[in-house]
């Protein structure tokens, strides 16, 4: 009776002190520009060379604009504008700027400048300092674009080989006139298909001249600005077309258990080809037998810090056993693989974690707060590339802790927005305060890319779990010993 007695009130405490629900406060992100639809860049600079180098090598376009820039009006100038289209802009990220000749030079601030009632839309690039008259500078822009190919065939046979198609312009797209241009494409393999065939000029009669698995559209003459001519390429791409449309990512510090565990939500889908029947088991295993290459996503290969335990993975279905992870104090891998093989069309949701020493990540400041450094971005390392549309990190401190501060590596327009929550959990009373990050359009070129994140940590703060735990084990034995002392005998005589 008396052990009952205090299980029950073990039980009542724990649902008492318990509570799931976050409470979020307001974030704000980087604000976008609106202009109206009659706004053009100055012309105040020439495009005196320009190198367009467009990277199909993976699955996303990594893009390269390598121009010599230079100031033909009569002020210094700071503001360099890259156009793009509105579809073009919503799939942009990555967007890094530096000095080809100095790499001590800036840092480079790129704003998205949006046009009502438009389709075109720029990239505002701030140099560090503004540019002379007559003085010429050579910029390194460097983006990637997600959702970018269309597979053609859209349906082809489990065995049958995939091709993608990607639509570009041979002049590279700019708000100046450019004096002297070319375009490379780059792509996996030499096995290209298609692509549009343009007049040549000077020695060569044809654009684009191809060199094993590079195509070259130009050198072109001069051209004015906002000039395009749209082509298309087609090439064999015989690997998975990843795409994670979602992934939640949460690191969870732990003071007391020195511990910081992490756990990622995958929303996966493969972009590549659709089957054009049904997918015929028997026949996939067979091939297997012959290791062939595959646009079915079938593996994948998470490269974790050294020290890492715990490893799990699972799906909606329930734990997954097609997984196989390695840990030593060089280095931690985590292999899995998915319930069935991913073809295109087709969507993988699965959840990974897993623990590592608070010591790897976690220091003590001289001042008495800490500082925590993370990876922003981990995920899976495929010789074809990941994309992921949307990203959210969420790092929980321990309860009480307070003046948050982060810092990243990742190229701040990809930062849509930051804030603080709470997140409750067991025995807490405040909760335990969230640094919440969310991103878009990062690809895994961007992996191990820094997360630092300060904050204090008072003493008070950190006594309070202990206390909270010691009152209520008292409160538990306390009501146990009450329930205990309840006489519930029936007085039998005096019924009678």
């Amino acid at each position: 009776m008396k052990t009952s007695a205090v299980f029950s009130a073990f039980l009542l405490l724990l649902s008492l002190a318990s509570a799931a629900t976050t409470s979020s406060s307001s974030s704000s992100g980087s604000e976008k520009k609106t202009y109206p639809s009659t706004f053009r860049p100055p012309q105040v600079f020439k495009n005196a060379n320009l190198v367009h180098v467009i990277s199909l090598e993976k699955n996303y376009v990594k893009e390269s604009i390598n121009v010599l820039v230079e100031n033909i009006d009569k002020s210094p100038q700071n503001e360099y504008y890259v156009p793009f289209t509105a579809d073009q802009l919503s799939r942009v990220g990555g967007v890094e700027v530096k000095d080809r000749k100095d790499s001590s030079v800036g840092p480079f601030v790129a704003e998205t400048v949006e046009l009502e009632k438009s389709d075109t839309h720029y990239l505002r690039i701030r140099l560090p300092k503004a540019l002379a008259p007559g003085a010429q500078q050579t910029l390194g822009i460097n983006y990637y674009l997600l959702k970018a190919y269309t597979p053609r065939p859209a349906s082809i046979k489990q065995e049958e080989t995939q091709y993608l198609s990607y639509s570009f312009s041979a002049y590279c797209p700019s708000a100046y006139v450019t004096s002297k241009q070319k375009t490379d494409i780059k792509f996996p393999g030499t096995s290209i298909a298609e692509f549009t065939k343009l007049p040549g000029t000077g020695d060569i009669p044809e654009f684009p001249v191809q060199q094993g698995s590079k195509l070259t559209y130009g050198p072109f003459d001069e051209k004015p600005a906002g000039a395009t001519h749209p082509v298309t390429v087609r090439y064999e791409f015989n690997k998975p077309v990843t795409h994670v449309s979602r992934l939640e990512r949460d690191v969870e510090v732990s003071h007391w258990g020195g511990n910081v565990a992490f756990e990622e939500r995958y929303t996966l889908h493969h972009r590549g080809a659709n089957l054009s029947a049904l997918f015929n088991r028997v026949k996939w295993q067979q091939s297997q037998f012959y290791q062939p290459t595959t646009w079915a996503l079938k593996d994948l290969r998470f490269p974790l810090r050294a020290g890492s335990a715990d490893a799990y993975y699972y799906d909606v279905i329930g734990n997954v056993s097609t997984s196989r992870f390695r840990s030593g104090k060089r280095e931690a891998l985590l292999e899995i693989r998915p319930r069935y093989p991913v073809f295109g069309g087709w969507k993988y949701p699965f959840t990974i974690g897993w623990n590592s020493d608070a010591k790897n990540f976690l220091r003590k400041t001289a001042t008495g707060g800490y500082i925590l450094n993370v990876p922003f971005l981990e995920g899976p390392r495929q010789a074809e590339g990941v994309e992921y549309a949307e990203v959210q990190v969420r790092v929980i401190l321990p309860e009480g802790a307070d003046n948050v501060k982060f810092h990243t590596t990742i190229p701040t327009q990809s930062i849509i927005s930051a804030g603080i929550q709470i997140h409750r959990t067991f025995l807490d009373t405040i909760g335990r305060t969230a640094l919440v990050i969310q991103a878009r359009n990062l690809v895994d070129e961007f992996r191990d890319r820094e997360l630092i994140v300060s904050y204090d940590y008072p003493l008070t703060a950190s006594l309070r779990k202990p206390l909270v735990v010691f009152t209520s084990a008292l409160a538990v034995f306390g009501v146990a010993w009450i329930v205990g002392r309840v006489e519930l005998k029936f007085d039998v005589a005096a019924k009678k």
